[in-house]
């Protein structure tokens, strides 16, 4: 090997070392970590005991597990397509408005908030005795303790704090359609619903993609707010798999089938985003 293809691997590896490192450290490393902790029986505390497939055999098992899971799928199947409805109502019309800046930012700041601050704050609003929702009704509801009431308004919640995300993604997508196309649909009568049936939402697949699939993937990762609004409760009705997750780890002192249940959630998660991409990649993207 030559002094200047020497040169140009020392260079190479400069170069891409501090990205290797990166993805080594943050995403390589905690996957073999979990990987191999879920193999293990572990307390927190003594040392590690080999177990095989014992905490999978037992967390596939375990009715609280897919109880948790299927409350998260439910979550997600509301959630999902409402905030990304909502976002897209908000930012068809304030895409091309003057001065939409400001509420573009008043729609973000839910989701700026902190998920515990909301949590409180719209624990409040449902409180049966002196919330501000009972007072708009003029009577008692138990929006957070009534089994039929706690997961939609727990959906509620998320939907009022994600969709103003949601739609800063729609007014980028949307700014980015040259006028002319929209200008050109025009004229062939393409206005109101067809303007975006027929102009908008084709040209939006790729915004629409990526809104779906980090929506999926927040709606997975739902702690804080769940945890300051119902704990779970009532019963279990709102017990979302990432509650279940932290209780089996630090509650119960169960790292190892902790880790099974992330690594089952992971496969649901993979699943959901390959439906998703094999339906978005069978039809037309149109490049302008």
């Amino acid at each position: 090997m030559n002094r200047r293809a020497v040169r140009r691997a020392v260079t190479s590896c400069a170069l891409l070392g501090p990205s290797l490192l990166g993805v080594g450290c943050f995403l390589v490393l905690p996957i073999v970590v979990v990987a191999w902790l879920s193999l293990h029986s572990w307390n927190l505390l003594g040392p590690m005991r080999f177990v095989g497939l014992g905490n999978w055999r037992s967390v596939l098992a375990d009715r609280e597990f897919g109880h948790a899971l299927l409350v998260t799928l439910a979550l997600t199947a509301i959630v999902v397509p409402v905030q990304t409805v909502l976002g897209f109502a908000v930012a068809a019309p304030l895409a091309r408005r003057r001065g939409g800046s400001v509420l573009r930012v008043m729609y973000a700041l839910p989701w700026m908030c902190a998920p515990v601050a909301v949590g409180v704050v719209w624990q409040w609003m449902f409180a049966p005795t002196g919330g501000a929702l009972n007072a708009v009704f003029g009577r008692r509801i138990e929006w957070l303790s009534e089994p039929a009431l706690a997961l939609p308004s727990v959906a509620a919640v998320s939907i009022w704090s994600n969709f103003g995300y949601v739609a800063l993604f729609f007014v980028a997508g949307i700014r980015a359609i040259p006028g002319e196309i929209l200008d050109a649909g025009a004229l062939d009568g393409a206005t109101g619903w067809r303007r975006i049936r027929w102009l908008m939402l084709p040209l939006l697949r790729p915004t629409m993609f990526f809104v779906l699939v980090t929506g999926v993937l927040t709606a997975f990762q739902t702690f804080d707010t769940v945890y300051a609004l119902t704990r779970g409760g009532p019963g279990d009705r709102t017990e979302v798999v990432s509650m279940r997750i932290f209780t089996e780890a630090f509650d119960a002192a169960r790292p190892g089938r902790a880790a099974v249940m992330a690594i089952v959630v992971f496969a649901v998660i993979f699943a959901i985003t390959l439906v998703q991409h094999r339906y978005f990649r069978g039809r037309t993207t149109y490049e302008y």
